[in-house]
């Protein structure tokens, strides 16, 4: 064992606790049971079957307000994987559950025996025909395949507010819609083409021309069952025609009937049946959609009402006007949002029974842009519309930013107004769609309900389609709460159907949750045809079973997750899984939000219990060693949630006083271990990377890995021991090269200034010369500190990076220019909570500029282009998505390139100062994705502007990576 250790025990939960009725049983403290480990591990391999218990609690938990522990998790890797996991649960009448992104809300996701995680290594997008078809693999979040779209002027029809997590194969087996998508947009309107696996293992290729030939010769009993059913369905005139105006509303819930109407022959009847089957008829594993026209020229506006009735009864307005979009939003939801960034604060004021409509046009040119708004003028005229705050103008606007913001706020409605739920509550979203005409009566109907029970209202929706959503809040815990729950389920849905003949789930998918009440709306000739065409597809029951189709009229109250308290930064999550795609470490240990859920699985035990004492071993590496402590999951999460800070908290947990002394020790003294790294990188070009590589792997060894960086050949060699002569006098900024800049050399193939001189020389040639302060050694912005959660240490260079700041700018009246983008970032944010009151006073007259901001903003308008490289790639850093500064990047890039790219794959390369070198398979699993897209072709350069970010991408590409300030320099060099 190594010298240091940490103790798992310093991360076991202080507060008292009562063992949770829901919590994970002693009996499973062991992992997954044999035979069935065994047996699947002989099947796949080891490295595909999830096994541990803490694996078993990451996964059983999801979006939805149900929580069911898996017997084990595998992760195929192929369609051979996918047909013996399939073969092996015929075999041993096993059942299997399909789950990607675990973005759906309803537990369609969530299995309690094989659970097949199809993310990892089913992400992919094929451009067909000039953008006109993508060919998407299923674990391909809706964001991503748009970004490549993007490029050929075309998207996808679903557009669900979770595009960001939520994946294709999720999407079209939820036939999940969204903010545009309505019923002519969707899935089941838009796929071109399936390919499917069956649950008897049979593939199926929709676009195959001899597909059915195919299936017949494999299938003949299920060709002759599927013919048998259409002809019943088609010579029911009655039925026929339910079945119809059904779909002529948003309507999910069931299987899509209408799919015996529309195909003729039984793969035809298939591909529509695999649309919004949540799973339960087979593996989708390829999805071929036919896009849509990119309408760049968007105007909008967010107009707000006395009420919610009468924003609703606007729509119909701006449905004939030609609206793309029109979107609900009731006082509570708009006031929980001003938790989303970018959110005016004043919305926190707004009257409760305030109203918003979100009214979005789209045109492919200006004069049909022109036209739009013409319409959205004629129908404003003579609303009863209200500016209750200063914020509010109700008038619609072009403007990018403003836009952005009007969607951040609508998309955020789950997890804003569920962050602001109270603590220790589950939280319930419920999707419902009534005729378009009934939408005012229907928000009033609904908002009296949500009263009579006790629930608060918070309403939004998709108005423009009659589709609303709402959220309820209880505490699973309570008998009492899960009875008042179920009672209004109740009345909910009678009063959906009966009322309005509306659709329980227009968009979510049926799940767990509206399972028993599908009888209800479809009556039981149209739903016993559903459990018989689930009879035919899968006459053994072995794919997700009580999802979409459940007798137990309480079956939506099983399973129901209790919400224990947390850390105060995590408690806030609804698991929604918006931060897990942002997340470095998602592909090799854990998410943020497996990180939160298993810290709220050790709230559920009892101390000491085998479970707790289970997850507490796996918790150190799988948690907090391997996150990147880069905080983009807080940029993904609408409510800010950092689980990086909290990471960084639990090392400081685990250091005992004596490191915390010596940490602490190494700020005091940050000049000598600064000039002494600088000798040890010089040193290091002489002793050879074979040496130092084994060296540095046993030091490891012998104290801890992440204590002990590991050597890297590709750290590149030293920095000059002066800095570039300057002089304060006529000086524009106060230039700083970070400590990473002032030891690291540039890349080794680099043959020109550093830097630090390529600042000094670019900024003296745009007139604006800089000055570097001769005491800069010694100083640092005290990352290296708060990235290990050093908090002693932190607090020492906190304060001396900020006083030392103050004097060189002269109290602020200089901006301070910092050369690398994380670097800025801790000075000018997260040294903060560290500081003295008297040095915060200090903080506040400083005006940091990272040094982006200063090349593209100060330096690019004086300066003349006098060469271009032919072609360049980037690689922004997480610190630029946090300081806003990416735009700036490319800027400057583009000044210096004739052609730019951005990787759609590019993310946090989560080298993280040197937790790359701790931990480097953490770095090779967070640029896998970035580093195949930018080794497709060839560039002329490799730019981003972070150090040692460059050294991680170097790593990941065998490329050279260099600052984009050096590329600038060259480009206006005379």
């Amino acid at each position: 064992m190594p010298l240091l250790e940490p103790k798992p025990e310093a991360l076991r939960p202080g507060a008292a606790r009562s063992a949770s009725h829901d919590r994970v049983l002693d009996s499973r403290a062991a992992g997954t049971p044999e035979p069935l480990r065994g047996e699947l591990t002989a099947l796949l391999g080891p490295e595909k079957v999830l096994w541990k218990v803490s694996d078993l609690v990451k996964y059983a938990s999801d979006a939805s307000p149900y929580r069911f522990v898996p017997q084990v998790v595998v992760v195929p890797e192929d369609i051979d994987d996918l047909s013996a996991i399939l073969s092996y649960a015929h075999g041993k009448g096993r059942e299997v559950v399909f789950r990607a992104a675990g973005t759906s809300l309803n537990g369609q996701a969530q299995g309690e025996d094989i659970l097949v995680d199809v993310r990892h290594h089913w992400t992919g997008i094929e451009v067909l025909d000039d953008g006109a078809q993508a060919r998407i693999r299923p674990g391909t979040t809706v964001m991503r395949a748009n970004a490549t779209l993007a490029r050929y002027g075309r998207l996808l029809g679903p557009d669900p507010a979770s595009a960001i997590a939520c994946t294709i194969g999720g999407v079209v087996a939820n036939n999940a819609s969204g903010m545009t998508a309505g019923t002519t947009r969707n899935s089941y309107r838009t796929v071109s083409s399936l390919t499917f696996v069956l649950p008897s293992g049979t593939v199926v290729d929709t676009a195959d021309p001899a597909a059915d030939e195919l299936l017949a010769h494999a299938e003949p009993r299920l060709c002759e069952e599927l013919l048998a059913l259409k002809a019943e369905i088609e010579a029911d005139a009655e039925l026929t025609a339910r079945i119809r105006a059904k779909y002529e509303i948003k309507n999910t819930n069931g299987y899509r009937l209408d799919a015996f109407l529309d195909g003729s022959t039984p793969v035809q009847i298939l591909r529509g049946l695999m649309v919004g089957s949540e799973g339960t008829f087979g593996f989708i594993s390829e999805v071929v959609f036919d896009t849509l026209p990119l309408d760049r020229k968007v105007s909008s506006a967010l107009l707000f009402f006395p009420s919610l009735t009468a924003a609703a009864a606007a729509v119909p307005r701006f449905n004939e006007a030609g609206a793309i979009a029109v979107e609900l939003m009731d006082g509570n939801t708009l006031r929980a949002s001003v938790s989303v960034q970018g959110v005016p604060a004043d919305w926190a004021e707004l009257p409760k029974e305030t109203a918003a409509l979100l009214v979005e046009f789209r045109a492919p040119d200006e004069p049909g842009q022109e036209a739009y708004e013409r319409a959205a003028a004629a129908a404003v005229k003579g609303l009863d519309l209200v500016a209750p705050v200063a914020s509010v103008t109700n008038e619609f606007t072009r403007e990018t930013k403003a836009i952005s913001g009007y969607w951040k706020a609508r998309k955020a409605f789950v997890t804003a107004v569920g962050g602001s739920r109270p603590s220790g509550t589950t939280l319930i979203t419920e999707d419902f769609a009534v005729p378009p005409s009934q939408l005012a009566d229907a928000c009033e109907s609904l908002l009296r309900l949500q009263a009579e029970h006790g629930f608060d209202a918070a309403v939004a929706g998709h108005a423009a389609h009659g589709n609303l959503h709402f959220l309820l809040a209880f505490d699973a815990a309570k008998p009492s709460d899960v009875d008042r729950y179920a009672a209004f389920m109740d009345d909910f849905c009678r009063l959906t159907v009966e009322r309005f003949d509306g659709s329980l789930k227009a968009e979510h998918a049926t799940g767990r949750n509206i399972a028993p009440f599908l009888e209800l709306e479809w009556g039981p000739k149209a739903t016993e045809l559903m459990w018989r065409t689930k009879q035919v597809i899968d006459p053994d029951g072995v794919l997700a079973p009580r999802i979409v189709l459940d007798r137990d009229p309480k079956a939506h109250l099983r399973g129901l997750k209790t919400i224990p308290e947390v850390e105060l930064i995590a408690d806030p999550c609804i698991e929604c899984g918006f931060c897990e795609p942002t997340c470095p470490s998602e592909d090799l240990t854990t998410t943020p939000r497996q990180r939160i859920v298993l810290r709220r699985e050790m709230m559920r035990q009892p101390n000491g219990s085998p479970v707790e004492t289970e997850l507490l071993d796996a918790y150190g590496y799988d948690a907090v060693d391997t996150c990147a402590g880069d905080s983009t999951c807080k940029l993904a999460c609408p409510v800010g949630i950092d689980t990086g800070a909290m990471m960084k908290d639990f090392r400081h947990q685990r250091h005992s006083p004596r490191e915390e002394r010596i940490a602490a020790l190494t700020a005091k003294n940050f000049k000598a271990v600064e000039a002494s790294a600088r000798l040890a990188v010089a040193a290091a070009d002489r002793i050879g990377d074979r040496l130092l590589e084994t060296v540095t792997g046993l030091a490891r060894k012998a104290v801890r890995p992440d204590l002990v960086p590991e050597w890297l050949p590709e750290i590149p060699g030293a920095a000059a021991r002066k800095l570039p002569r300057t002089s304060r006098v006529g000086a524009s900024a106060v230039y700083y090269p970070a400590c990473v800049n002032r030891i690291f050399g540039g890349p080794d193939g680099h043959r020109g200034p550093s830097l630090p001189q390529a600042v000094v020389a670019v900024s003296a040639r745009a007139g604006k010369p800089v000055w570097i302060p001769e005491d800069v050694a010694g100083t640092c912005c005290a990352t290296i500190w708060h990235s290990k959660g050093y908090d002693e240490g932190n607090v020492v260079m906190a304060n001396r990076i900020v006083e030392a700041a103050w004097g060189w700018t002269a109290g602020g009246r200089l901006p301070l220019v910092v050369d690398a983008s994380s670097c800025t970032l801790g000075i000018a944010h997260e040294v903060v909570p560290y500081l003295t009151d008297e040095n915060r006073e200090l903080h506040r007259e400083l005006s940091i500029v990272d040094s982006l901001i200063w090349a593209a903003d100060e330096l690019l308008p004086e300066l003349t282009i006098l060469r271009k490289t032919g072609s360049a790639v980037l690689h922004p850093t997480c610190s630029m998505q946090h300081l806003g500064d990416v735009d700036q990047l490319r800027a400057v890039a583009e000044a210096c390139a004739e052609e730019v790219v951005v990787p759609d794959d590019a993310g946090c390369c989560a080298f993280a100062g040197d937790r790359g070198m701790l931990h480097k398979e953490l770095t090779a699993s967070a640029t896998a994705k970035e580093a195949a897209e930018v080794n497709s072709r060839e560039y002329d350069a490799y730019l981003s502007a972070n150090r040692m970010c460059e050294i991680g991408m170097d790593r990941a590409t065998g490329r050279e990576y260099h600052s984009v300030l050096m590329e600038l320099e060259r480009a206006t060099r005379p």
